[in-house]
């Protein structure tokens, strides 16, 4: 009997979730109101000098990833003033549980260890997010290439991982613009072995003649495809736009 009962809470608990995520995805997904997308600066590595560049951030460094989703989302004909609001949260102190390497198994467990995770460690304030943004800082005098990031729409969740330098604030915002693109419904569009961005919804100008080089990357694409087998990583926001695949998935295009 106590067998049953326990497995009648979990799915209970279970549906809870499912429907919870799907009106939670049906509204930051209309586009009606500006989405409050939160940062949250963590310190990966317990550098000095990442603890110093997280000191030095401030709200308005995120500016340029407001613009850009704005112009990006009036290109597809969304007219709410600025769909994304970013906001910085005070510095989180620890670190969130680490992705699995594979299985769906773990994956979903994953998922739901990371959403009661940052609602523990949510610093922001009363007022609850749409989106939160866990930026973990890496001093690049110690690292010198980065993990994968990962970004959610089941709970609307990204772990980003980043840089803690002021050179590279500008290929930052396009990690977090990416990852933020996943929490609204986004899907990778580059092969996952070779990084390569994947013909055509993966190519900035998929028509452009010749195709090679682009001069943009998608920003689902991740990289500007330069030949067949070689593509670059995007310095800035400047050097991407979003895709009409991308803009139909989170909800710019209706089909």
């Amino acid at each position: 009997m106590w067998r049953r009962i326990r497995i009648a809470l979990l799915l209970l608990i279970l549906t809870t979730v499912i429907v919870d995520t799907w009106r939670t995805k049906y509204r930051v997904t209309s586009w009606n109101n500006s989405l409050r997308a939160v940062v949250y600066p963590i310190n990966a590595d317990g550098s000095s000098n990442t603890e110093r560049y997280i000191a030095q951030l401030h709200a308005d460094q995120f500016d340029a990833l407001e613009d850009y989703l704005e112009a990006e989302a009036h290109r597809y004909g969304i007219t709410v003033l600025r769909p994304v609001n970013l906001e910085l949260a005070p510095t989180v102190r620890d670190l969130p549980p680490a992705p699995p390497r594979s299985g769906i198994l773990q994956t979903i467990l994953w998922s739901l260890q990371l959403r009661w995770w940052a609602w523990r460690h949510d610093s922001a304030g009363s007022l609850y997010p749409d989106i939160r943004l866990f930026v973990l800082y890496h001093d690049p005098a110690q690292t010198h290439q980065l993990d994968h990031s990962v970004g959610t729409d089941k709970g609307q969740i990204a772990v980003i991982k980043a840089f803690a330098s002021q050179r590279q604030a500008n290929t930052n915002l396009v990690v977090i613009g990416h990852e933020l693109l996943h929490t609204v419904g986004a899907t990778d569009k580059y092969d996952m072995t070779s990084l390569q961005p994947i013909y055509p919804d993966g190519y900035a100008e998929p028509a452009q003649q010749p195709l090679y080089p682009q001069a943009q990357a998608e920003l689902m694409g991740g990289r500007i495809p330069l030949s067949e087998n070689e593509a670059d990583m995007p310095i800035s926001l400047s050097e991407t736009l979003i895709g009409p695949k991308t803009a139909q998935e989170i909800g710019w295009i209706h089909r």
